[in-house]
């Protein structure tokens, strides 16, 4: 089905006013989100999707729904194992808390206008080489292996070769200024660390659309659909990212699950690329006419795998554990950084959560506790937290 030109005009007015909307009344002025907002606005990006996905149901017809929601349930499910990565990026450069909600939203902006070039240069090849249809299911293939083999969250790590670079060609000063980019030290104007962490999430997630992008063109190759699907994923994911900040650790089989949708989009894609085939070397060029899995078929599979993967994460003793493990140091490191909260109420509020995460770890089983990664370096920082909660309290 082709998409008018106003319908294409229309859209990325909505999508430009949503990101305006964002900025003017929720991240111009800097602040610590709290979990009510959060929860509120997350909700509220999800009911557009799901209303402009009804919207597409509706005045496109069930194929076209079907494939929006495949796409969209797909690249929401990718987008919150990003926020792993984020999360490692913003507490490695120590962005006070408050100023966090810029870096998040200007990662989202650069990703809609990276990511919007590789859905048209993604399109163009598919439509001109058929055999490109190999390549992205090659390439899914190859990262669902490799989410077999997650890291930890503890293991996780911010040094990556976008970071190396950006460290290599920008000269910054170590202090922050607010949420400027520059800086006045010694009479010179240098750069601000803000400036650093927004090109190592950008850069960052340029890497994230190599396996995002490959995946949605397996569900559906309407470049409309595609382009919505994605914009719906991301926005919102400034809110989640808080909402969900104390959850992440807790998903500890995400990326399995991820594993299996990738896997099973790559078959897909392998699949559709031998009915379509034009290889010669592949049986002479003909096509094969072989069974095709279905959008519908798609889009339950996806569903089931995620659900089946949170309650599983959510349910199991080892997540909770990593969950107080990782809660535990991350609170603690940001209570002993004054710069990194200056709300007296938010710091208290972080070290109340931090107590409870230790009362956790506490009654942890023994090979739980036999697990942390450097527990007595753990255990060093969770008592200089308290003697700085002491002498906080006078």
């Amino acid at each position: 089905m082709n998409v008018p030109g106003f319908v294409w005009v229309l859209t990325i007015i909505a999508v430009v006013g949503l990101l305006l909307f964002d900025y003017v009344f929720h991240v111009r002025k800097a602040h610590t989100p709290s979990i009510r907002e959060a929860a509120v606005w997350s909700a509220g990006y999800v009911g557009v999707a799901v209303l402009f996905g009804l919207g597409v149901w509706v005045f496109g017809g069930t194929t076209m729904g079907t494939e929006y929601f495949a796409g969209y349930v797909t690249e929401k499910a990718l987008s919150v194992d990003n926020l792993f990565v984020f999360l490692i990026i913003i507490s490695s450069f120590k962005v006070p808390h408050a100023d966090q909600q810029k870096v998040l939203l200007f990662g989202i902006v650069f990703s809609l206008i990276a990511r919007t070039g590789f859905i048209f240069l993604g399109a163009a090849l598919i439509n001109s080489l058929a055999w490109v249809f190999y390549i992205f299911g090659f390439i899914l293939l190859v990262t669902a292996g490799n989410l077999l083999r997650p890291a930890g969250s503890e293991d996780r790590t911010a040094d990556n070769v976008i970071i190396r670079i950006a460290e290599r060609l920008f000269h910054t000063t170590d202090e922050y200024d607010g949420d400027k980019l520059t800086t006045w030290v010694d009479g010179k104007r240098v750069l601000t660390p803000m400036l650093l962490v927004m090109v190592a999430i950008g850069g960052t997630d340029v890497l994230f659309a190599l396996d995002s992008i490959p995946a949605i063109f397996g569900l559906t190759q309407n470049v409309y659909l595609v382009i919505t699907a994605t914009a719906f994923s991301l926005l919102g994911l400034r809110q989640l990212y808080f909402l969900i900040d104390g959850l992440l650790d807790r998903l500890i089989f995400l990326s399995y699950g991820l594993a299996v949708i990738l896997g099973f989009i790559g078959v897909k894609l392998v699949l559709h690329a031998l009915h379509e085939n034009n290889v010669p070397f592949i049986n002479d060029g003909k096509p094969l006419h072989i069974v095709e899995i279905s959008t519908g078929l798609s889009l339950s599979v996806i569903i089931g795998v995620l659900v089946i993967t949170v309650i599983a994460s959510l349910l199991s003793p080892k997540g909770r554990a990593q969950n107080a493990v990782s809660g535990a140091r991350r609170h603690a490191t940001a209570y002993l950084d004054e710069g990194y909260e200056t709300d007296p109420a938010v710091r208290e509020q972080t070290y109340r959560k931090l107590l409870s995460e230790e009362e956790q770890i506490k009654k942890l089983p023994n090979r739980y506790r036999a697990a942390i990664r450097d527990e007595w370096e753990l255990m060093d920082l969770l008592r200089r937290a308290h003697d700085k909660h002491r002498e906080s309290s006078g």
